[in-house]
């Protein structure tokens, strides 16, 4: 694998770090249709505008299988775009087999050089399809740091595609949407509460919850009482009656 690191240096060196992503340069959006349609792969001059519901497609990647994936989001190809997939306005997609990096180890680092500084998320889709992957995951993870990209690995065509259709989909969706929901009643905080103790999982919380009732009757408790609880057994139960009888504020 160091022989193969030699090898990127010099391609590395000549990349133009993204240092202040700037937008690409899109023309005002021709007015929407109707996304719930079926997804119509149309080609499209660069003298019309984008439509900002579609992904958009560089033509170079017409026949690759990961499109008939993509069933929820119209595609529409383009010859004016430099990455392989536009998902968003400030998104784009290079897509990357690692067979074909096998084959041309530089291919990778030439895009770059050429995709520049343009968006802000650039994210490097990867499909796994070799038997060993370890050392071109290693050499391509290090090419992402060096570039300011996004690595997302897929294990087949389908789930590559479901990944581009995705970001799509999600481009003006809260962020919220996907962080950690957390509880807000008191018997949910306590379940999460009872599940930090590990090996404690939220079953065993709950069945703890149900045989003592409250808290205070748990704290109390006596370590053979908690082994008897079905599902518990003696390790956890020494290590959950360990961790409750610790004091909570420390001197």
């Amino acid at each position: 694998m160091d022989d193969d690191d030699d090898s990127f240096d010099e391609v590395l060196a000549s990349i133009e770090m993204p240092t202040e992503p700037k937008q690409p340069k899109v023309q005002k959006p021709a007015p929407s249709t109707d996304v719930g349609a079926d997804p119509v792969a149309a080609s499209v001059s660069s003298n019309t505008p984008a439509n900002p519901h579609c992904i958009l497609v560089h033509p170079k990647q017409r026949g690759n299988p990961i499109l008939k994936s993509i069933l929820n989001v119209p595609l529409e190809f383009r010859d004016d775009i430099v990455p392989d997939y536009v998902v968003g306005r400030t998104t784009c997609v290079l897509y990357l087999s690692l067979k074909y990096h096998n084959l041309n180890p530089d291919y990778i680092c030439q895009r770059l050089k050429i995709l520049g500084k343009m968006y802000e998320l650039r994210v490097l889709l990867v499909q796994v399809d070799t038997a060993e992957p370890h050392n071109a995951l290693k050499s391509l993870t290090r090419i992402a740091l060096l570039a300011d990209l996004t690595v997302m690995l897929a294990w087949n065509a389908e789930e590559a595609g479901k990944l581009i259709e995705t970001y799509k989909q999600f481009e003006k969706r809260a962020p919220d949407l996907i962080m950690e929901r957390v509880e807000s009643k008191p018997y949910q905080k306590l379940v999460a509460a009872l599940t930090n103790i590990k090996p404690v999982n939220k079953t065993d919380a709950v069945t703890l919850l149900q045989n003592f009732g409250n808290l205070e009757n748990l704290i109390n408790a006596g370590e053979e009482r908690l082994s008897q609880v079905m599902g518990l057994g003696p390790r956890k139960a020494k290590k959950l009656y360990k961790t409750l009888q610790e004091p909570f504020l420390s001197k």
